[in-house]
C-alpha cells in the first residue's frame, strides 16, 4: 500500500502522547520523526521532508498555527493538526493557515490513523490526476463535466461543479467556508456563508440517496464542509 513507509513528523510537547503515537503510528508501518517545540518541528520538516506533519497546538515556544503557516511557505504536505482546542474559532484559524484537517483531545487513535490515511491517499490521488468521483449511486466527472445517479444525467450548474471540485481538491479533509467562498465565488464573498448553505442543500437534494443524512457532503459544524466519497 502507499500509505506504508511513509514518513510522519510529530510535533507534539506532552511526551506520553509523543510515546503513544509514535508506536500506533509505526505499528502502521510508517517511520515517525518526532519534535517537542515548534522551532523543532520546523527544523525536522525542512531536513527530513516527511510525507505527512500531525501538528499540536499548544506548543511551549510559539503556537502551532504560526508552524502551520511556516511549513505551508515551502511546502503542501499534509498537516493534521491534533490539539485539545475545540472552540470552532481554533479550528478554522488552524485550517485557515494552511492544515488539512483537525482531531481534537482526547481522541481515538482509530480515527486519528483514518484521517491519516486520508490524507495520504489524497496527495497520492492529487498525483495520479484523477478527476472521477464515486459517490454512491451517483458519480461525477470533474474533467468532462457529468454527473449521473443511477446511470441518469443529473444537471449540475457551473458554481455546483466549481464548489464540488474545489471539495474534491481536498477530498476526504475539511474545507473551510472562507476557502470555498473565496474559490467558487471570489475573495469579495468570504462573508457570505448563506451561498454554501443553500447550494450544499442543492447538491445533497442531487446527488445524495438521503439528502437529510447525507454521506458524502458532510457539514462540520461551524468551521465548513468535507466531501467523502467511495474508494
Amino acid at each position: 500500500m502507499s500509505e506504508t513507509r511513509a514518513t510522519i513528523l510529530v510535533v507534539e510537547d506532552e511526551p506520553e502522547i509523543r510515546r503513544f503515537l509514535r508506536s500506533s503510528l509505526a505499528a502502521e508501518g510508517y517511520k515517525v520523526v518526532e519534535a517537542a517545540t515548534a522551532g523543532r518541528g520546523a527544523i525536522e520538516a525542512a531536513s527530513h521532508k516527511p510525507d505527512l506533519a500531525i501538528v499540536d497546538l499548544g506548543l511551549p515556544d510559539f503556537d502551532g498555527v504560526e508552524l502551520i503557516r511556516r511549513i505551508r511557505e515551502w511546502s503542501s504536505i499534509p498537516i493534521v493538526v491534533l490539539s485539545a482546542r475545540v472552540q470552532e474559532r481554533a479550528k478554522i484559524d488552524a485550517l485557515d493557515a494552511g492544515a488539512d484537517d483537525y482531531v481534537t483531545k482526547p481522541f481515538g487513535v482509530g480515527e486519528l490513523l483514518a484521517r491519516v490515511r486520508v490524507a495520504l491517499r489524497h496527495v497520492a490521488r492529487a498525483g495520479s490526476g484523477q478527476g472521477a468521483l464515486a459517490l454512491g449511486d451517483a458519480a461525477i466527472d470533474l474533467e468532462a463535466r457529468r454527473a449521473t445517479r443511477g446511470g441518469k444525467p443529473v444537471h449540475l450548474t457551473p458554481i455546483e461543479f466549481r464548489l464540488v471540485a474545489c471539495l474534491a481538491k481536498h477530498l476526504g479533509m475539511v474545507v473551510t467556508h472562507r476557502q470555498l467562498l473565496s474559490e467558487v465565488w471570489g475573495p469579495t464573498h468570504i462573508e457570505d456563508t448563506h451561498y454554501l448553505r443553500i447550494y450544499m442543500k442543492q447538491l445533497r437534494d442531487k446527488l445524495e440517496a438521503d439528502p437529510v443524512q447525507p454521506r458524502h457532503f458532510i457539514t462540520e459544524s461551524g468551521v465548513g464542509y468535507r466531501l467523502l466519497a467511495d474508494d
